[in-house]
């Protein structure tokens, strides 16, 4: 049961990795349409990186940011935290891999790859923390300015960007959370094991105390 709950949450954390790696060059992080008399007339859409516009034929330009000195202070710290999660995200994968009870990669000792195992895990979330506050923190910003009637630019809406990083954040998180539970299973199960496995025909020890005036003695018997 445990290489199972490990097998199925390291496939959600690479699902998740896979997302998160795929959000961050898109495009389309927020889209704002300028509507014609007839027809779109233009549609105007950001990242992290760009702002492009695009015409009703399907033509679009692109103009990079000037100055990372110059943009937004939320910007360039989604940036920073959506490239620590995927840095994150290959550090963990690494770990995970060594870790797994179905691989044979590195390390043969079980203790060890539990470790390895718990390691990735907990990098795993840490990843889907740092993608989940970047994306949320970008689509609280977009819609305060949509809403705010005293902003004077461009109001834009939550991109399709920001849909598929909160699933990979979710997936991030939920295969890391998987993984450490599949190690925390596999050492209640250990210690059960252990503690109820005796000796082949012997019985449990029995306790016996004795109190005298000034000491108590305990003896211990087997009994074969």
């Amino acid at each position: 049961m445990t290489a199972a709950l490990e097998i199925v949450g390291f496939l959600l954390c690479l699902s998740g990795w896979a997302l998160i790696g795929a959000t961050l060059p898109n495009n389309y992080w927020k889209v704002s349409s300028i509507h014609g008399s007839v027809i779109t007339t233009s549609t105007l859409f950001e990242n992290l990186w760009k702002s492009c516009a695009e015409d009703s034929t399907g033509v679009s330009n692109c103009r990079d940011f000037d100055s990372m000195l110059a943009l937004p202070a939320h910007i360039q710290a989604c940036r920073a935290l959506m490239i620590t999660s995927i840095l994150l995200g290959f550090i963990a994968t690494v770990l995970s891999l060594l870790g797994l009870k179905c691989t044979n990669v590195g390390l043969s000792d079980e203790d060890g790859k539990m470790k390895f195992a718990v390691t990735g895990g907990f990098l795993f979330i840490l990843g889907g923390l740092c993608s989940m506050v970047a994306i949320s923190w970008y689509a609280a910003m977009v819609t305060a300015q949509f809403f705010d009637p005293l902003y004077a630019g461009t109001k834009y809406e939550l991109g399709d960007a920001l849909y598929l990083g909160w699933a990979g954040s979710v997936l991030y998180m939920l295969g890391g959370i998987l993984l450490t539970c599949s190690c925390k299973g596999k050492k209640k199960q250990d210690y059960s094991r252990n503690k109820y496995t005796y000796t082949a025909g012997q019985a449990p020890h029995q306790q016996r105390i004795y109190t005298s005036n000034s000491e108590t003695v305990i003896s211990n018997k087997e009994y074969v």
